[in-house]
C-alpha cells in the first residue's frame, strides 16, 4: 500500500484537518460542504467522496462513509491518520419511541451494538457512548433550531431488511423479541453506523458524535399515524456544522 495515500479513502496527509463531519451517501458531501466557507473538492474512490471547507476560517473535511459499519470503521481509520481529531455523523435514522417524529433531530447519546464491526474493536461489555463534549455541542446546536430533538439511545444493525422485513428471516423471532426489548428500554431511532462510529473513535482517542434526521417512525405508522415530512434533508447537517464550529 501506498503510505502517503490512504489505501481506501484517497487521502493524503496534507488533505486532513483536526475536525471532520462524515456521511454515509456520497451525494450529501458537496451539499454539505456547501453550507460552509470554500468548499473545495478533495478527492472520490469507492464509496468515499471528500470535500473540505471552512468553519471561521478553519479547515474541516467532509467524507462519505458509505453504508454500514466496515465502510465507516475503514474511514475513521484513515481519517484519523491525516491527522482527524473531532468526527460528527450526520445521518439518517427510523424512528423507534412514539415521541419520535419525521423530520425530529435525534442525536445519539449511546448506541445498542446489534452490529458486527464494533465487535472486532472491542468486546461486547464495552459500551458504545458518544463523547461527551461532541453530544453537549449537538444539543445546544438542536436547541436552537427549527426541529424538535431527542438526546438518547439509538439501535444500530448490519441488515437493513432484517428490521423492515424481519418476519421472512429464519432468525425472525430473535429479532422482533429483541425490537421490543430495544423499545421498552426506551431506544429512540435505528441505524447502521453509530455504534461503528464510537467504538472505532473510543479506540482510536478520537471525539465523536451524531446527529440523525428521523425519516420516518415505522411503530408510528404501525400505529395508523401519518406524519407530515418536510424533507428538510440537511437539518442535520446544520447542527453538525454549528456544532462543529464551537468545538473547534
Amino acid at each position: 500500500m501506498n503510505e502517503e495515500i490512504m489505501y481506501h479513502i484517497g487521502l493524503k496527509r496534507e488533505d486532513g484537518a483536526r475536525g471532520a463531519i462524515i456521511c454515509g451517501d456520497p451525494g450529501r458531501v458537496e451539499k454539505i460542504a456547501r453550507m460552509m466557507d470554500e468548499p473545495t473538492f478533495v478527492a472520490s474512490r469507492r464509496e468515499y467522496t471528500t470535500w473540505s471547507a471552512k468553519i471561521d476560517g478553519k479547515r474541516v473535511l467532509v467524507t462519505s462513509h458509505g453504508i454500514g459499519g466496515p465502510s465507516t470503521a475503514i474511514c475513521i481509520e484513515e481519517l484519523k491518520l491525516v491527522g482527524v481529531e473531532t468526527l460528527i455523523r450526520v445521518g439518517t435514522c427510523g424512528g423507534m419511541a412514539h415521541d419520535v417524529k419525521t423530520g425530529d433531530i435525534v442525536i445519539a447519546q449511546a448506541a445498542i451494538r446489534a452490529e458486527g464491526t464494533s465487535r472486532e474493536y472491542l468486546p461486547i461489555e464495552y459500551p458504545a457512548i458518544a463523547d461527551f463534549g461532541v453530544t453537549t455541542a449537538l444539543a445546544q446546536a438542536a436547541k436552537g433550531g427549527k426541529h424538535p430533538y431527542h438526546v438518547g439511545v439509538v439501535h444500530c444493525k448490519d441488515s437493513f431488511y432484517g428490521q423492515h422485513s424481519p418476519n421472512r428471516m429464519p432468525v425472525a423471532d430473535d429479532l422482533m423479541t429483541k425490537w421490543q426489548a430495544w423499545l421498552c428500554g426506551g431506544c429512540l431511532a435505528s441505524e447502521m453506523e453509530t455504534a461503528s462510529l464510537f467504538t472505532v473513535s473510543a479506540t482510536l482517542g478520537l471525539h465523536a458524535g451524531a446527529v440523525l434526521r428521523a425519516v420516518w417512525n415505522q411503530e408510528r405508522a404501525n400505529a395508523g399515524i401519518t406524519d407530515p415530512d418536510d424533507n428538510d434533508e440537511l437539518s442535520a447537517a446544520r447542527c453538525a456544522i454549528e456544532a462543529m464550529g464551537k468545538l473547534l
